[in-house]
Parts: structure tokens; sequence; C-alpha cells
């Protein structure tokens, strides 16, 4: 398994200008938040006398975050409060009819990815996930700590991403 390090280089080649990085801080949200609110309406039933199902959401949450907390634990705690608040915010959309939810839900899907794919003709760049599909589980960390670069954390990280990728351009 690569380190931190290794995956967010080799995510960052992808996105080394800064409007395509602009771009995925409003695609990425949308997008997570959309796959949410799709899973949160499948219901599993591990122990079916109980009759307390877990939704698919939890299930694939909970997955990503220990595999975030492999990466790293701090950011794996941070994504970990950001994947569940993003839980807790889709019960309101969850809970709409089924058409409804599922216009939201997919609308929003749609609109995170058309936001990405504007950032990648600025980049001039195919998305990551092309290449590697784990980009798309990256892809949410990438934004966090994007933002937590720009904050002035992590810059040991930034700095080692940069030193390989090299300087982002405008």
């Amino acid at each position: 398994m690569k380190n931190l390090q290794q995956q967010l280089t080799n995510y960052a080649l992808y996105h080394r200008s800064r409007r395509n990085v602009r771009t995925h801080f409003i695609g990425i949200p949308l997008i997570v938040y959309a796959v949410i609110c799709l899973l949160a309406r499948i219901e599993v039933y591990f122990i079916a006398a109980l009759d307390m199902p877990l939704h698919a959401a939890h299930i694939v949450a909970t997955i990503l975050v220990l595999y975030y907390l492999a990466l790293s634990l701090s950011l794996g705690v941070v994504m970990g409060v950001i994947l569940f608040a993003l839980m807790y915010l889709a019960w309101p959309i969850v809970t709409l009819t089924t058409s409804y939810w599922l216009a939201f839900s997919v609308g929003l899907f749609l609109v995170g990815w058309l936001f990405q794919f504007i950032g990648h003709y600025f980049e001039g760049k195919k998305p990551a996930f092309v290449d590697d599909l784990v980009g798309l589980i990256i892809g949410p960390l990438f934004v966090l700590v994007e933002f937590l670069f720009l904050l002035g954390l992590y810059q040991s990280l930034a700095e080692e991403i940069e030193a390989e990728v090299g300087p982002a351009k405008p």
C-alpha cells in the first residue's frame, strides 16, 4: 500500500492548476455528499432479528475512514468527522419522496462532476482516477489536505509533494 505522501503526490500530478484545485473544492464535496445521500437509502440488515439496519453509507464511510486512518491518524480523524457529519446532513434528503431524493442526489452528483471536468479542462489533463481508481478515494482527502495547506498546516507534507511534482500553476 502506498503511504500518504505517495498517494497525494500521485494525485497532485493531475492537479497542478490552481483553477482545477479550486473547482475540486466545490465538485468533490458535492459528489461525496450526493453519494452519501444515495447510499443512505440502502439498508443492510446484519442481524435480521434485531431489526436494526445499517445503511450502505455507514459501511462505505467506515471503510473509507479506516483507510484514511491507515494513511494518517490525524487526517483520518478529520475525514471521519467530515464524512459522518455529511451523513447527518444527508438525512433530510434521504427522507424525501423517492423522486425528490433521487433527483436531488443525482443532480448534485452531476453538478459535482461538471465542476470536476471544468477543472480538468483548465488543467489540460484527464482525472487521476482514469489511470488509478484509487484516485476516487484520494480525491476527498486531497481536497482536505489542500485546504489545510491554505491554512498553513501540514507544510512539510506540502513541501514534499511540491518537491516531487513541481509548483502549482495559476
